[in-house]
């Protein structure tokens, strides 16, 4: 098990009076992909300046190998940072933009070649080095700002939402990419992002931030089919939320109907949030479905069709290789895995959350 490497020990920031970060708790391990994911606003942003050293929190503790680092300055930490604006010096060819780390650190000639070569060749731009930042596209140009962090041998890299300004494909590309070169240089990522796919292909561990707070931590499996709250369930994917009450465990009845699940833990007859993914409903006659509706909306998605069906008392999505034309009666089929129960969280609850009747 890799060891810890940082910690933050209750961290509040505010800003005129406006807490941004709400006594946070998190821990980062030695060569660890962890990504921070949540909407704007939600603090996460905040907390990798924390770790880096460009804010100080309000109160609170940073720990990186025990040792608290609070007014230790970012040029003196074991970290650097690679921004969404990749900041490259334009009047410096590629080796300079590398190579600049070093020379600021009166490294000898012959060890800044050395470096910067490899650093170029983990990134895939060997014979690049004569060439102007503003003659690469953005995905060479955030190649160039990656081995300009990491010739310096940090034992973290931090990661600003360094995707954004790319285009769909080029940014599924660099995803991989970015996990390899993590893989291979052995240092701890983390990675700062509201595009949920992107968390979800690249990291070992995923921290669902939200007003100023963290909901959920675990492996990207972990957050997507066990969420803690509507909140990450929403956030995570597409979901069909819908309140139900839990007869007991193993029993929960939403819709009118009642449903075998697996999930325990609950009182009798407590109001729960039901979380069910759309590609975990299938479609079957009318005569053998648990639930009826009809439905009302298909788009065509590529690898599935999108399907919303309307019942007495919710709308559906469903996400389905076969499609049901529109108009058509379904029946719709849930076996007890395909049912996950939440307790209620009524401060982080999505934004048009649906609610039944029961």
């Amino acid at each position: 098990m890799s060891k810890e490497l940082i910690r933050l020990v209750n961290c509040t920031m505010a800003y005129d009076n406006e807490t941004v970060l709400n006594s946070i708790n998190l821990c980062v391990k030695d060569k660890e992909f962890l990504t921070l994911l949540g909407p704007s606003g939600c603090g996460k942003t905040t907390t990798l300046r924390i770790i880096g050293g460009f804010q100080k929190p309000t109160s609170g503790d940073v720990l990186f190998g025990g040792v608290r680092i609070n007014d230790v300055p970012p040029h003196k930490r074991k970290i650097n940072t690679v921004f969404q604006k990749y900041a490259l010096f334009t009047h410096m060819n590629v080796f300079e933009n590398v190579a600049f780390g070093l020379r600021i650190a009166k490294r000898p000639e012959k060890e800044i070649r050395e470096r910067v070569s490899q650093a170029l060749a983990l990134v895939a731009l060997k014979g690049f080095e004569k060439r102007s930042p503003s003659s690469l596209s953005g995905g060479q140009q955030q190649r160039v700002a990656i081995a300009r962090a990491i010739v310096n041998r940090p034992q973290v890299l931090l990661l600003d939402e360094p995707l954004g300004a790319l285009d769909l494909k080029l940014r599924k590309e660099m995803q991989h990419e970015l996990k390899q070169i993590q893989q291979q240089v052995g240092i701890t990522f983390i990675y700062v992002t509201h595009d949920q796919e992107e968390a979800l292909t690249m990291s070992d561990t995923i921290v669902v931030m939200n007003q100023g707070n963290i909901l959920q931590i675990g492996t990207p499996t972990e957050i997507y089919n066990e969420p803690k709250n509507a909140f990450v369930a929403d956030f995570i994917g597409e979901s069909n939320i819908i309140r139900g009450k839990m007869i007991r465990d193993k029993l929960v009845r939403f819709s009118n109907c009642d449903f075998e699940c697996l999930d325990t833990g609950f009182a009798p007859n407590e109001d729960v949030d039901v979380v069910v993914r759309p590609e975990d409903v299938k479609i079957v006659e009318p005569s053998l479905g648990q639930l009826k509706g009809v439905v009302t909306s298909i788009i065509f998605k590529g690898v599935h069709y999108e399907m919303l069906v309307d019942t007495e008392d919710f709308q559906w999505m469903i996400h389905s290789t076969i499609p049901a034309p529109e108009g058509r009666e379904i029946g719709m089929l849930l076996t007890p895995d395909d049912i996950h129960i939440m307790h209620i969280d009524k401060d982080n609850m999505p934004e048009g959350a649906e609610e039944a009747e029961e």
